[in-house]
């Protein structure tokens, strides 16, 4: 391939390229806390429990800002919320480059959190108009990304363990390099991104709220076949974060395997992600509700025969089951954004994901709560029991909607 062709091919994903490193910066900040929470007990003297209530409200935040983000980039354009939400974020990262009291580290934690919260909503409007005939793809590619930033996440706080630093403890290096990164990437995305896709430079040139458009919003749900789709990513994101947050302690207490066989066997739900590649392409070329229903029931009957075989398979088996898990899991993740993009009206398509999305967070942010109180009154297996008929009436839903599309979705 020449020279010519290879930045032909760079100057048509660049916009991708440069959205998806932002997401990579978002997930990055939001995974490389809690393996410093170690790190923060000793430099603060705080308990697990305040960490804890930080770490929360960092997410709570992350969610609470998905519509408002929406919204925003439906009057304003997603070049400016982006812009906006990556230099907000990277700002937050320097507060804490320098020694300063606990109060410091949860204030910068919940910008961090508004900021990083700016951008998934926003950055699936901006792909979907930038690669309409491959949006699959594009999000394929988006949320794999996403999914490297946690994986690296650890890894960066091992090596700065290792790393003095003169303004303060070592752990602090990683946040001035996000910094950099993030105001780097911000600058990127200024330069190259208006270019490529001017229609998303401005929206309707209008600030405020309006009850009608809240309406508007609202009126998304009056159709059926929106409000179940809405209802199938619900129960997904109960299922995901469940099984995410206690997959490890599942396997020690329930299975009897050692912490070390849990991990190994957890680190697979991850790799699975690369599924996301070939989901999001394939979706682009086969229909979207076919590929939901195949990756859903996929999810369902592999975390249904992780919880059935617990007490008679081997680490094998069960790793296989959970890998499954995790591929019809990540697999679903970008067509589910594909879909919704083309369901919701383009003049409410950021606003309108948002609104989902925040749906689909809360879910997601309630389901370790519930687990781990089940695990405590009635038990594990019970409480997966739940997370797997969850996903079930998701792929139920899913192959309702396959079955009376009309479209071909």
């Amino acid at each position: 391939m020449s020279v010519t062709k290879r930045v032909q091919q760079f100057a048509h994903f660049d916009v991708l390229l440069v959205t998806a490193g932002i997401w990579f910066l978002a997930k990055f900040l939001r995974y490389v806390f809690p393996p410093l929470f170690g790190s923060f007990q000793e430099t603060y003297a705080v308990s697990n429990a305040a960490l804890g209530a930080a770490f929360t409200g960092f997410m709570l935040v992350y969610a609470a800002m998905q519509f408002p983000s929406g919204m925003l980039a439906d009057r304003l354009g997603s070049v400016t919320v982006i812009i906006a939400g990556v230099t907000i974020a990277a700002v937050a990262a320097f507060a804490l480059v320098v020694d300063s009291p606990f109060a410091i580290l949860v204030v910068a934690m919940l910008v961090m959190g508004a900021g990083t919260g700016a951008h998934k909503t926003v950055a699936v409007r901006l792909l979907a108009h930038a690669y309409p005939a491959r949006t699959g793809r594009a999000l394929g590619i988006l949320d794999t990304f996403g999914t490297f930033g946690g994986v690296v996440a650890p890894w960066a706080v091992v090596l700065a363990a290792g790393i003095p630093f003169a303004l303060g403890a070592s752990w602090r290096v990683i946040f001035l390099a996000a910094g950099v990164v993030g105001l780097a990437l911000a600058v990127l995305f200024w330069v190259r991104v208006p270019q490529r896709v001017p229609t998303e430079t401005e929206g309707d040139g209008t600030s405020g709220v309006e009850v009608n458009e809240l309406r508007r919003y609202a009126a998304l749900f009056r159709d059926w076949r929106f409000s179940a789709f809405a209802l199938l990513t619900v129960l997904f994101a109960f299922t995901y974060n469940g099984l995410v947050a206690f997959a490890p302690l599942y396997l020690t207490d329930e299975a009897g395997l050692t912490a070390a066989t849990a991990s190994v066997l957890y680190s697979g739900l991850f790799l699975a992600s690369l599924v996301q590649l070939v989901t999001g392409d394939l979706s682009d070329r086969v229909g979207r509700l076919p590929i939901i229903t195949a990756t859903l029931g996929l999810a369902a009957l592999s975390l249904g025969a992780f919880v059935a075989l617990t007490d008679v398979a081997g680490p094998v088996v069960l790793g296989i089951a959970l890998i499954a898990a995790g591929i019809g899991s990540h697999g679903f993740r970008p067509v589910r954004g594909a879909y919704l993009m083309s369901a919701i009206p383009n003049d409410l398509a950021a606003g309108g994901l948002g609104v989902v999305r925040t749906l689909l967070m809360g879910a997601g942010a309630i389901a370790p709560a519930i687990i781990g109180a089940m695990s405590e009154t009635v038990g594990f297996r019970p409480a997966f029991w739940l997370l797997t008929a969850a996903v079930f009436g998701a792929t139920l839903l899913a192959t309702i909607l396959w079955v009376t599309d009309e479209d071909g979705a």
